[in-house]
């Protein structure tokens, strides 16, 4: 790796800047939060105002905010997005820290569609495939999004009185139950599977989003029930929510706080 550039560094970090509070800064402002010298300010922000990085805000002298030029790249990044791709990196880091079956998945109407995949090591795994398509209320990754629905939505899916087919003995056929699972769900903001789609499987998922905050798919990690335990699936849900998080980031989400 070549050395660090320290102007480049000092302007991205001003630019950084101004992802945090309400979106506006003075040259003061970034003298006191990055300790940089006043005159060195000062010509990084003439240089980013000159290229349109930031510009100023109307009718507060000295302040400035973000410019048209981050958006334009922001905007051609997204444009080279792609959901199962990066989806698939991200499940092969969070597999290589739990040695468990990854999945990353979209829901279409009431059935999850599996688009990336990374399997365990171990001999004992879950066999499944990325392409496969499972009902919804099955799954965790399924329940989480679900659970991500606008309640009009979801009732237009699931309308009360709909006949939820089975997988194993211990899924959830009922449309109360279902929706009375999503509220836990949505309140948790992890959604677990206990042996709903597959007898020997339990699961954990967590939301993926998108730059607008849109939840766009869901990761879950699916482990045997031989290696199953309350404390695992503690462990397990909080690396779900870090690689849900990650993907997130990869899609161009920003979490507040």
């Amino acid at each position: 790796m070549g050395r660090l550039v320290p102007a480049v560094t000092r302007a991205l970090d001003i630019l950084e800047l101004f992802l945090d509070g309400d979106g506006t800064l003075s040259a003061p402002d970034i003298v006191r939060k990055l300790q940089l010298p006043r005159t060195t300010v000062h010509e990084l922000v003439t240089t980013l105002a000159a290229r349109k990085y930031i510009v100023p805000v109307a009718g507060q002298p000295g302040r400035y905010r973000l410019g048209v030029r981050p958006y334009q790249l922001g905007a051609r990044y997204a444009e080279h997005l792609d959901l199962a791709a990066e989806g698939q990196q991200v499940a092969r880091s969070v597999a290589e820290t739990c040695d468990e079956t990854v999945h990353v998945a979209i829901l279409e109407e009431t059935d999850v569609i599996y688009i990336a995949k990374v399997d365990s090591t171990h001999a004992v795994r879950m066999v499944s495939a990325a392409g496969r398509r499972l009902p919804a209320h099955c799954t965790s990754v399924g329940k989480m999004l679900l659970a991500s629905l606008p309640e009009q939505e979801l009732t237009a899916r699931i309308p009360d009185g709909t006949e939820l087919a089975g997988m194993t003995p211990n899924s959830i056929t009922e449309p109360a139950a279902l929706r009375e699972a999503l509220a836990e769900i949505r309140q948790r903001g992890v959604a677990v599977e206990s042996r709903e789609s597959n007898p020997d499987v339990s699961c954990v998922a967590a939301p993926v989003r998108d730059r607008t905050g849109q939840v766009v798919a869901a990761l879950s990690i699916s482990v045997p029930m031989i290696r199953w335990s309350d404390e695992r699936r503690i462990e397990l849900e909080q690396l779900a929510v870090k690689g849900a998080a990650d993907l997130s980031e990869r899609l161009g989400h920003r979490s507040v706080g």
